[in-house]
Protein backbone atom coordinates (compact mmCIF):
# COMPACT_ATOMS: atom_id res chain seq x y z
CA UNK A 1 0.00 0.00 0.00
CA UNK A 2 1.61 3.72 -0.98
CA UNK A 3 1.28 6.43 1.06
CA UNK A 4 -0.83 8.29 -1.29
CA UNK A 5 -3.55 5.05 -1.46
CA UNK A 6 -3.50 5.07 2.52
CA UNK A 7 -4.80 8.68 2.76
CA UNK A 8 -7.81 7.70 0.50
CA UNK A 9 -8.70 5.04 1.52
CA UNK A 10 -12.34 4.45 4.32
CA UNK A 11 -14.01 1.84 6.08
CA UNK A 12 -17.23 4.17 6.03
CA UNK A 13 -19.43 3.75 2.55
CA UNK A 14 -20.72 7.02 1.39
CA UNK A 15 -22.86 8.37 1.17
CA UNK A 16 -24.47 7.99 4.47
CA UNK A 17 -25.60 9.31 8.08
CA UNK A 18 -22.69 10.16 10.16
CA UNK A 19 -22.92 11.57 13.64
CA UNK A 20 -20.35 14.19 15.05
CA UNK A 21 -20.15 15.07 18.36
CA UNK A 22 -18.65 19.00 18.94
CA UNK A 23 -18.41 20.35 22.45
CA UNK A 24 -17.69 23.78 23.33
CA UNK A 25 -18.25 26.38 25.92
CA UNK A 26 -22.15 27.51 27.05
CA UNK A 27 -22.89 30.09 24.64
CA UNK A 28 -27.03 31.21 23.79
CA UNK A 29 -25.43 31.16 19.93
CA UNK A 30 -23.48 28.22 19.80
CA UNK A 31 -25.95 25.81 18.77
CA UNK A 32 -27.00 27.44 15.58
CA UNK A 33 -23.87 28.87 14.90
CA UNK A 34 -22.36 25.53 14.60
CA UNK A 35 -25.72 24.13 12.92
CA UNK A 36 -25.50 26.87 10.22
CA UNK A 37 -21.60 26.34 9.79
CA UNK A 38 -22.44 22.42 9.21
CA UNK A 39 -25.28 23.58 6.37
CA UNK A 40 -23.10 25.32 4.17
CA UNK A 41 -20.53 22.16 3.83
CA UNK A 42 -24.06 19.66 4.14
CA UNK A 43 -26.76 21.69 2.22
CA UNK A 44 -28.89 18.72 3.59
CA UNK A 45 -27.99 19.23 7.41
CA UNK A 46 -31.25 20.36 9.01
CA UNK A 47 -29.77 21.99 12.24
CA UNK A 48 -33.43 21.28 14.36
CA UNK A 49 -31.92 17.74 14.30
CA UNK A 50 -28.90 18.34 16.71
CA UNK A 51 -29.13 16.77 19.75
CA UNK A 52 -28.26 19.16 22.73
CA UNK A 53 -26.65 18.58 25.99
CA UNK A 54 -25.20 20.61 28.90
CA UNK A 55 -22.43 19.83 31.29
CA UNK A 56 -23.53 19.20 35.20
CA UNK A 57 -22.12 22.81 35.79
CA UNK A 58 -23.35 24.54 32.56
CA UNK A 59 -19.78 25.21 31.34
CA UNK A 60 -20.08 23.36 28.37
CA UNK A 61 -22.74 22.34 25.92
CA UNK A 62 -22.41 18.98 23.30
CA UNK A 63 -24.28 18.82 19.84
CA UNK A 64 -24.62 15.92 18.33
CA UNK A 65 -25.16 16.82 14.92
CA UNK A 66 -26.22 14.17 12.22
CA UNK A 67 -24.73 14.63 8.31
CA UNK A 68 -25.45 13.15 5.48
CA UNK A 69 -21.87 11.98 4.53
CA UNK A 70 -21.28 11.95 0.53
CA UNK A 71 -17.51 11.52 0.48
CA UNK A 72 -14.74 11.43 3.18
CA UNK A 73 -13.42 14.86 1.48
CA UNK A 74 -16.99 16.11 2.74
CA UNK A 75 -16.70 14.90 5.75
CA UNK A 76 -12.92 16.01 6.09
CA UNK A 77 -13.86 19.66 5.41
CA UNK A 78 -16.51 19.37 7.90
CA UNK A 79 -14.17 18.03 10.78
CA UNK A 80 -11.75 20.97 9.65
CA UNK A 81 -13.91 23.67 9.36
CA UNK A 82 -14.87 22.53 13.16
CA UNK A 83 -12.23 21.79 14.67
CA UNK A 84 -10.59 25.48 13.09
CA UNK A 85 -13.87 27.02 14.95
CA UNK A 86 -13.73 29.68 17.86
CA UNK A 87 -16.64 28.35 19.60
CA UNK A 88 -15.20 24.69 19.43
CA UNK A 89 -13.47 22.78 21.77
CA UNK A 90 -13.54 19.33 20.63
CA UNK A 91 -15.03 17.58 17.53
CA UNK A 92 -15.16 14.07 17.05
Amino acid sequence: MTDSTASTETLIEFPCQFPIKIMGLSDPAFAQTIGNAIKELDPQFNPDTMTISHSKTGKYTSLTATVNAQSKAQLDSIYLMLTSHPMVKIAM
